[in-house]
């Protein structure tokens, strides 16, 4: 089962929460995972995904304009697809991460995803909205909410699309 992780990242930041989210998804038995830039999607690897998990910066409290752009004119298509979001933020009790993701999830919604993250009844660390990291996932917590959130997106998509 594929599952794509698309991010944009100006910084880098993103992109190494990418990279946590995708060894999460990657710690489920029979997941392949691609990670990949908004700059260079590879729309046949997300036409053939049963999930995408989505990533950007916090910009002025909510998503990065290039990600709302991504999302906005999409070349793949998403619908029935389960969908997934990180955000990293700058400043860590800023609150715009929870914005992004929400700005994320309504287009994911409009687009025909079904949007998961687990929340609070997976576990440790608790995920709500999503996955959020206060600049690069530095600290240990960052580092395991973003792995968890591919871990939750990777198991429930097993859930819902595996073929027996």
């Amino acid at each position: 089962m594929k599952i794509a992780v698309i991010y944009h990242s100006v910084s880098g930041n993103t992109k190494k929460q990418a990279e946590l989210v995708e060894q999460g998804a990657q710690s489920v038995s029979g997941i392949e995972v691609k990670t990949m830039s908004i700059e260079n999607p590879d729309n046949e690897w997300i036409e053939n995904s049963t999930a995408v998990i989505f990533g950007c910066p916090t910009y002025e409290g909510s998503c990065s304009w290039q990600m709302k752009k991504f999302l906005d004119t999409p070349e793949a298509n998403f619908e029935g697809k389960l969908a997934g979001f990180f955000a990293s933020q700058n400043w860590p009790g800023g609150g715009g991460a929870d914005f992004a993701e929400m700005t994320m999830i309504a287009a994911a919604l409009v687009m025909g995803m079904v949007v998961y993250s687990g929340g609070v009844s997976m576990g440790y660390p608790p995920i709500h909205f999503g996955a959020v990291s206060h600049k690069a996932p530095a600290s240990d917590i960052d580092r395991e909410r973003a792995r968890k959130l591919g871990e939750n997106i990777a198991t429930k998509a097993n859930e819902l699309f595996a073929r027996e």
